[in-house]
């Protein structure tokens, strides 16, 4: 009965009966290789780094993303976080499944939502996708990272302000395993991941792997 008085929309082109149409599905854009050793960003080659990269300590091991962050897959995720359509956390899921190999860890970890911007939207998106990936990989996921203090969003920052507003934001929330995967929904400048990546390492972390449905691609 509810379907028939809301019907699901397509949240990328809003054609009625699914959630996210073989269509759109069909127009997102891997993130293809040759991509950047440690970032993961594309077009590095003949270098195994780019520029950003080069010469820069990083406290994950590498960082991988399924999907470039372009006119669907904004949608998408904008859907997804901000009006509350929790359900696409899995189709996220699934295209990074289909998408990126398996990492080889011990445990899925994910970066930790604001609690005001939890409240605001009722949900985690990062550890819902998560939790989806490690039911599908068969990884145990564990909340290894914990929130210290809020930060100002990051849009419309330069990579700098950036890196300086998520600085010490984010603390182990308990001991870690050796390798961990970290899950966050989107790769923008890597300043988040880099923040929650040094907590894990403070935690026992050795080896950190992280994985996002989508990255921002300059």
């Amino acid at each position: 009965m509810l379907d028939l008085l809301l019907p699901r929309r397509c949240a990328s082109c809003g054609t009625i009966g699914t959630s996210f149409c073989d269509g759109c599905r069909g127009n997102l854009v891997r993130v293809a290789p040759p991509l950047c050793e440690r970032c993961g960003s594309p077009g590095a080659w003949p270098i195994r780094r780019c520029a950003e990269c080069r010469g820069r300590r990083l406290s994950f091991a590498s960082a991988r993303a399924a999907i470039v962050y372009d006119g669907t897959a904004r949608k998408l995720v904008a859907a997804w976080k901000e009006r509350g359509q929790r359900h696409l956390a899995r189709i996220a899921a699934a295209v990074v499944v289909e998408t990126l190999a398996r990492p080889a860890v011990e445990a899925l970890a994910f970066v930790p939502a604001d609690r005001d911007r939890s409240l605001e939207r009722g949900h985690r998106p990062a550890e819902s996708l998560a939790r989806a990936l490690g039911r599908a990989w068969g990884v145990p996921v564990e909340p290894l990272v914990r929130r210290v203090r809020s930060v100002e969003p990051q849009r419309g920052l330069g990579l700098k302000e950036r890196r300086s507003n998520v600085a010490g934001a984010f603390a182990p929330a308990r001991s870690s395993p050796s390798r961990v995967c970290l899950v966050d929904d989107v790769y923008t400048s890597g300043a988040t991941v880099a923040a929650a990546a040094s907590a894990l390492r403070k935690g026992g972390a050795r080896k950190i792997e992280v994985v996002t449905f989508a990255r921002a691609v300059r």
